[in-house]
């Protein structure tokens, strides 16, 4: 039962490694774009927060379940 912990703790930071390595990419992309014609940054900006809000909702329902699994 203590390895299931511990399983939890290396899937959570797995997981916040992951959705931040994503959301990084996704930021650097939007602000290429962004400079490359600045005339669209508005929707740059609305899809990079859009797309950044679903890589969230992915990491914290990864979360959720690395630490259901850790109490079963």
């Amino acid at each position: 039962m203590d390895f299931a912990y511990l399983a939890a703790g290396f899937g959570a930071g797995i997981t916040i490694i992951g959705g931040s390595f994503g959301i990084g990419k996704l930021a650097a992309a939007a602000m290429d774009a962004s400079g490359r014609q600045p005339e669209a940054a508005g929707a740059i900006r609305t899809s990079m927060i859009i797309a950044a809000a679903l890589i969230e909702g992915i990491s914290l329902f990864s979360l959720v379940i690395c630490f259901i699994l850790a109490g079963k």
